[in-house]
Parts: structure tokens; sequence; C-alpha cells
């Protein structure tokens, strides 16, 4: 259960207080049962809304306090009617935007019906889904509140009216896993680094056993026998001891069958190293662990809706900083696959902590593909924003498969480029590689950087700099930490690879 907001499923009815919302089209007028359950009021729609200029196109409202016949009733009127895209509506979407429109209302209730036509119990799960999404907030460190009323700490009471209830109740029980997910990774993203070092982010992910999941977790020591040195050279700056996560969740037994496989750039505080960054915005550093979340949200949802799939998620967990024992540059690490890597800028650290968690999950799980998430590059930024996820890969099939489910969640990706002139780039005069291929194409080397430590396994390199952290809010995020990616993989899993 959600602690920002209460959600129920419900048989339609008459409004007897509180919040009360309803749908409508370009003519203005609710579905006949909404119609009869609000009665006198619905004939002050039409007049109401010229007077605010509501047309009831998508993503607008408006308000009527007190209509008649609905004494102490807040009536909210959505707009639901197309735009000239003539995108089809997007349920999660519509139910951010309404627990966006409720305010400070503690109870509310939701007609779930549309203004013409019928709507399903997975559409009625999915607007549950975005409005879960919209209530999350992360003011754990606030000891006053913005308007100084405790009581805003409740967690709001909505409940979604529909006429088969327990279908919409039974469809929304894996969505809600997946806001579970999203919700664990947010916090993860937003927690200070004073709080979440790898320490006690390995110690926070081991939790997710009380939910199934077998968990290992490996410190230096255990790291260092296994020859992790790009992964232990990043971290050699840091009083903070570094950790190598292992989580498996088995909702599939099959002896034959190989496990799919998440691995994410866990960097608790990035301040470069001996190649230190600037000051401004450095404090947005504590959120280069986003990808490590992401694998913990995603892991979290396949163990909470009982997902039919071997799943293995890697994470390493590192702090990046300037200190007596750091890494410098033309140093020259020996990573765990045998290659020698050097050091060219120390702030290019996440490719070195990926190279030996991609290594680790390829030789233990013999996985039948990889996906690694990262805060990796600045560069893809300036080549997508805040629209789209980077997407490398190597195998065509999964890159397509991830468009796909990017498409279908809203959580889309854009696949770059990758070949041999790139991988040229990183060529180095004195080891095997260099950890930088400089400022042309830096997105594109990083991955290709990548890509030579994941040999012929089936594998996909998600560039999250844009979307992990610090990223616009919307109708489902107004949160620092968005979540990113929990909802993409767990589609992508659920659509393919279940079973």
């Amino acid at each position: 259960m959600s602690e920002f907001v209460k959600i129920a499923f419900g048989a339609l009815a008459a409004p007897k207080g509180g919040t009360y919302v309803i749908f409508v089209g370009a003519d203005l007028k609710p579905s006949p049962r909404v119609a009869a359950l609000i009665g006198a009021a619905g004939t002050r729609l039409e007049s109401a809304a010229k007077a605010v200029h509501f047309r009831g196109k998508a993503s607008t409202a408006m308000d009527l306090v007190e209509a008649p016949g609905l004494d102490g009733v807040r009536l909210v009127i959505v707009g639901i009617a197309p735009g000239k895209d003539g995108k089809p509506i997007d349920f999660a979407n519509l139910g951010g935007y309404v627990f966006g429109k409720l305010g400070a209302a503690k109870k509310a209730a939701v007609a779930f019906v549309a203004p013409e036509g019928e709507w399903e119990a997975g559409q009625a799960a999915e607007f549950a889904l975005g409005l879960r999404l919209r209530a999350y907030r992360f003011d754990h460190y606030k000891t006053k509140k913005d308007n100084g009323d405790e009581a805003d700490d409740a967690a709001a009471a909505v409940t979604i009216e529909f006429e088969s209830a327990a279908a919409a109740r039974a469809a929304a029980a894996p969505r809600m896993a997946v806001a579970e997910g999203v919700e664990l990774a947010r916090t993860l993203v937003n927690e200070p680094p004073n709080v979440l070092y790898p320490e006690s982010f390995a110690e926070r992910a081991a939790g997710l056993k009380a939910h199934g999941v077998e968990v290992e977790i490996l410190d230096e020591k255990a790291m260092g026998k296994l020859g992790m040195n790009a992964l232990l050279g990043v971290g050699q700056g840091s009083k903070r001891g570094s950790r190598l996560v292992v989580m498996r969740w088995r909702g599939a037994h099959a002896r034959k069958a190989k496990p799919v496989a998440f691995v994410g750039k866990g960097v608790c505080f990035d301040s470069g190293g001996i190649s230190i960054k600037p000051a401004a915005s450095m404090e947005d550093m504590k959120g280069d662990m986003a990808g490590a979340a992401c694998v913990v949200g995603l892991m979290r949802t396949l163990a909470a809706r009982k997902a039919k799939v071997d799943a293995v998620g890697v994470i390493g967990l590192v702090e990046n900083m300037p200190g007596g024992g750091a890494i410098r540059p033309s140093d020259i690490l020996t990573s765990m696959s045998g290659q020698t890597i050097e050091i060219i800028n120390t702030d290019a650290e996440g490719r070195l902590v990926l190279a030996d968690a991609l290594t680790y999950a390829r030789e233990k799980f013999k996985p039948r593909f990889m996906i690694d998430l990262a805060t990796l590059t600045g560069a893809i930024l300036v080549a997508l924003g805040q629209e789209h996820a980077g997407l490398f890969s190597n195998d065509d099939e999964l890159a397509a498969r991830l468009s796909a489910a990017g498409a279908a969640t809203g959580e889309a990706v854009w696949r770059m480029p990758l070949g041999s002139a790139y991988d040229k780039l990183i060529d180095s005069k004195f080891a095997d590689m260099k950890n930088t291929g400089g400022r042309n194409a830096g997105s594109i080397t990083a991955a290709q950087f990548l890509k030579r430590f994941v040999g012929d396994t089936p594998w996909a390199h998600l560039d999250i700099a844009g979307t992990g952290m610090s990223s616009p809010t919307s109708d489902i995020n107004h949160s620092w930490g968005s979540g990113w990616g929990v909802r993409l993989l767990d589609r992508l899993v659920a659509e393919y690879y279940e079973g």
C-alpha cells in the first residue's frame, strides 16, 4: 500500500461529499449513467464551461463547487477530447493529471466512465497506476511543511468507481507492483549521499530478501579476489568502501533456462575524482546511481508481481572522490576480464564500474541477454535532451523489443549507432583501451567501451543521464528522481520473456 495515496475500486454511486471527478468530451456531456448520478448539476456544465473557456480538451479541467443538488461536493470535470494529433488516451497520464487536480482534497471519488463508448478494466488499472505515481513525494527531511499544515502528511483516499470493480482491482494488482518498484527507485535517487552511500545502498538492496529475492553482497576483499580492479579503482579515493550487489528472482524454474540480466551503474556520489567537476550543479551527482536504483526497483517489481522469469540484477556501488588514494589520469587498471584500461579522465568512471559488473554477470550467469542502465554521459543530453534515453545494442531483436516497450510505457528510447570507426577512438597507446575517446561522439565511444566487455552475449546499453534524474515534471512524476526504466524493463520482461 502506498504511503502517499490509498486507492480503492468501487461501484458507481452518487457523490456524497468530498471531491467527485467526471469526464467529458468536446460536447461537455458526461456518460448518461454519470449524468443521472449528478442530477441537476449537469445542467450547469455548459454555462460554467463558457465562463471559464473550458472546451473539454484533453489535459484541461474545471471545478464546480456546490452545484445544484450536490451539497458539500466539489465537482471536477476533466476533458478528454482528442487533440489534432488524434493520439489515444494514455490512461496512466490521465490518472496522474486527475490526481494533480485534487489539490488538498483528502477524499475523492472518480466516476471512471467514458463519455461515449466503454472503458475497460485494464484502462482503469493504468489510471490507478498513474494516479499513484503522481502522488509520490520525497519530503522526509523537511521538518516543516510548506504551508505549515501537518494534516498534509495524511494519504489521500481515492475511490475509482467502475462498472466491474473486481476486474479493475485484479488488473491493477501487477500495476501496483510496478508502482512499488518505481517508488523505491525514486527514493534511492532522491536520498542524499551522506545517507545513501555504497554500504548503505547495499543494505537497502538486501531488504529485497523479504520479498523472496536472493541477495549477495560482495565487499572489496571479495571483488579484489575476482580481479575487479576497474570498479575498485573508482572508489579508491573515498573512505567509503565499494560494493557489488547481486540479486536474483527465480520466478521460473526450468533447469536449462538462462536468466535475463540487468546491470546498473551505482556511483552514489560523483565528484569527478582527480578530474574534478565544476562546483556548479555538482549536488546533482547524488543521482549518478539512477541506473542501479532502477535495477533494484525492477527486481522489487518482478518479485512483487511474482513474475514468471529468472532474472538477475547486478549493481556496482562506488563513490568517486579525489582522495590521496584516488586513481590518476595515466594510471592503467586491469579489469576482471583481463583487459587493461588507461585512465584519461577520472570523471569517465561509470564505464569502469560497468566493465567489471558486466563481466561478472556474463561469466557467472551466462544470461540470455544483458541490459545495463547508467547515467553515463552528458553527451546524451546534448543529443537527445530529456525526451529519450540513448539505446545502444549489438542485437537488433533486443533493441526492437526495448523500443516497443518504451513506446508502450512512455519511457522512450532512441537507438544510436555503434561501429568500428567509433571503436578505434578508444584504442590506447599504452593499454588495451582508454576510458574516454574525447569530446566528439562521447556517448557512442562510452558504449563502444562497454561493448568490449559483453562478448557474444546479446546486450543493450541505456544511457539515462537525461531521464534518470532531474527529469522534467510530467503528469505522472513530480519527483527529482524519476524511477525511469522500471516500467520500461518490466514491460519488456512481461511481453517477451515470461513463461
